[in-house]
């Protein structure tokens, strides 16, 4: 019969740290005359204990009331806590505050966060079909780690060798039947397809070579690495396009990774058809964050082709392939943000029969051939792209395309800004077009673009130059500082010029000649090296209702058989004469006000204008 121990030592006992009971024990004696009746009792029910009238916390607090865990250190707590999963740690963290705050540790969950998803940085997903990374220190959530846990929770991996170790240990990773392993890419699709889980699909470290990834749902895929994502997981083909995204695969998202079409055969011709990501009718996907190559050199690195093939590729990087870095043809439309495009053999991106996409902020540059090409009725709408440093024009229009380009900087070509051609049409405006080794905008063969609002200056050669039976109307640009004319009109071209400023060029204002005609009215040009405006060679342009003045030689010049219409106009405050006609020239000059040339308002000499003409004359002179 054990004794109740007294006195003391009765404070080291170690039953003393068990919870007392309210009830009063039961004395020994007492134990001793009952043990007879204690085998009837057993099969009957136990004696109900009195109710105390006095609340438990009204009692005094015994030592035993106290909770070993608040005698162990914070550290002690994480320890144990170390050796938990996510959702143990989340059931922890509700037993107590303490247990609640020490549970919630970043550290834990980055440890957490790191084995299952690699990420160095939380990658928060807040919404379908959108990813990015964070700084654990910036971001308004104390705990982002966990925050992207839940939001990444549910889903499918794909890493090699892992599935085996992760099915064959069921205890080891019990609470987590919301994550599935799998070796391939392509056992993981078929899961989406049997309905295993959401379509939620990680890709982590490694090569995966030459599986065929046809995507025709909606599905999620991502790569999952630590440091910069895109180098550490790569997906590549060496026979067919690495990527197809088909008609069901509306709002589906492929992200993070670097995707290559890398074919044996690189010319073979066949290949034509096969490209990273290829993209067909009806259907929608999102590219996000994804680094795109190819070294076949007979089909582009992303197509994109078909009525309703609208995709969203944003934040990629089309760079060193063999061939076009992206073509949108027959139909197809799409918006394309915040890529980098260089150095591509052919064009950086190709726009064709009726395509029409949206490119936004888009760094086109260094390319082998063209910086952008819209051909066979191509269109598009182009906003605050920078496109530099492409061995040819840093924009090619031909053959019917019809782009609008708005707020681009296009600069710093090999040859020209951009280039229209061969009854090309296109809307430009309020760009930027400069440092350019020849013209800024080139306009020839029946095109007939409008030039709207832009800055074209500091060319390594003329602003515009309009020649080959070109057209368009040039309207309301800030021309100047190029080394040859401002605008440059031949060999039967007749633009319209107007609004303009013309000024501080190393050469002339406007230069007309073989034949050249045109509407010039209502510019101001000023401050030219050279002659304000010249009129030579056959040409007959009509200059109306415009400012000449403040230039370093002649306002305006005829001279080789110039001839056209000059009227309305102010010229004034030239180092030279207002107007100088010479050499068969033979100009209709009349009500223009002609003042402050320093040689005289109006100069006819070496065969020029007869004084019979002078009846052509309604002149204002100063």
């Amino acid at each position: 019969m054990a004794v109740e121990e007294s006195g003391p030592g009765a404070q080291n006992s170690p039953y003393q740290l068990r919870r007392k009971s309210l009830v009063p024990r039961r004395t020994a004696a007492a134990s001793a005359t009952g043990a007879s009746t204690s085998s009837t009792e057993a099969f009957g029910h136990r004696a109900k204990r009195a109710r105390m009238s006095i609340k438990s916390h009204d009692l005094p607090a015994a030592p035993a009331e106290q909770y070993l865990q608040q005698k162990l250190p914070d550290e002690v707590v994480l320890k144990i806590f170390s050796y938990l999963l996510e959702q143990d740690l989340c059931q922890a963290a509700c037993v107590c505050k303490r247990f609640s705050q020490l549970a919630n540790d970043p550290i834990l969950w980055l440890r957490l966060y790191m084995e299952v998803f690699e990420y160095t940085r939380p990658m928060m997903h807040p919404e379908p079909g959108r990813f990015y990374q964070v700084s654990p220190e910036e971001h308004e959530h104390p705990n982002p780690w966990k925050e992207s846990f839940q939001q990444l929770y549910k889903g499918a991996h794909v890493k090699p060798g892992f599935a085996e170790h992760f099915y064959s240990n069921p205890g080891r990773y019990k609470g987590r039947e919301n994550m599935l392993y799998y070796d391939t890419i392509e056992d993981a699709l078929g899961g989406v397809q049997e309905a295993h889980f959401d379509g939620l699909i990680f890709v982590h470290s490694g090569i995966y070579t030459d599986e065929w990834i046809y995507i025709e749902s909606p599905i999620t895929m991502i790569g999952a690495a630590p440091g910069k994502v895109a180098d550490k997981v790569v997906i590549e083909n060496t026979r067919d396009s690495t990527f197809v995204f088909m008609e069901g695969s509306e709002d589906a998202y492929v992200g993070y990774m670097t995707i290559r079409f890398n074919p044996d055969d690189k010319s073979a011709q066949h290949h034509n058809a096969h490209h990273c990501l290829e993209i067909t009718v009806n259907c929608s996907p999102n590219i996000d964050h994804c680094i795109i190559r190819s070294t076949c050199t007979v089909g582009s690195a992303v197509c994109v082709s078909g009525q309703g093939a609208c995709p969203t590729i944003k934040h990629c990087n089309i760079s060193d392939c063999e061939n076009v870095g992206l073509y949108i043809t027959d139909h197809a439309q799409g918006i394309y943000e915040d890529n980098e495009i260089s150095n591509n053999a052919l064009a950086g991106i190709w726009v064709k029969n009726h395509g029409n996409p949206i490119i936004r902020r888009n760094h086109i540059h260094h390319g082998r051939d063209v910086g952008v090409f819209t051909f066979d009725h191509g269109m598009g709408y182009f906003e605050s792209c920078n496109i530099h440093r492409n061995r040819i024009a840093g924009f090619e229009v031909k053959a019917y395309a019809n782009p609008t380009v708005v707020r681009c900087e296009i600069h710093h070509g090999q040859t020209g800004g951009i280039y229209v051609h061969e009854k090309g049409r296109g809307q430009f405006i309020e760009n930027k077009i400069y440092a350019n080794n020849f013209a800024g905008v080139w306009i020839t063969s029946n095109s007939d673009p409008t030039i709207r609002g832009n800055a074209i200056f500091n060319g390594n050669q003329g602003g515009v130059y309009i020649f080959g039976d070109g057209r368009g109307l040039i309207e309301s640009n800030d021309i100047y500082g190029n080394a040859l004319a401002g605008i440059q009109i031949r060999t039967n071209s007749c633009p319209i010029v107007r609004h303009n400023k013309i000024h501080d060029g190393q050469h002339g204002g406007i230069y007309v000649h073989e034949k050249g005609q045109g509407v010039i009215e209502e510019n101001e040009v000023y401050s030219n090296t050279l002659a304000g405006v010249w009129v030579t060679t056959g040409s007959t342009p009509v200059l109306r209702r415009n400012r000449i003045h403040s230039g370093k030689q002649v306002g305006v010049y005829f001279y080789d058989n110039g001839h056209g219409v000059l009227e309305d106009n102010d010229i004034y405050n030239h180092m030279y004469s207002g107007v100088q006609i010479r050499t068969g020239s033979n100009p209709k000059i009349r009500r223009n006000k002609i003042w402050g040339g320093q040689n005289g308002g109006i100069l006819v000499y070496n065969s020029g204008l007869r004084l019979t003409l002078s009846l052509y004359f309604y002149l204002y002179i100063l």
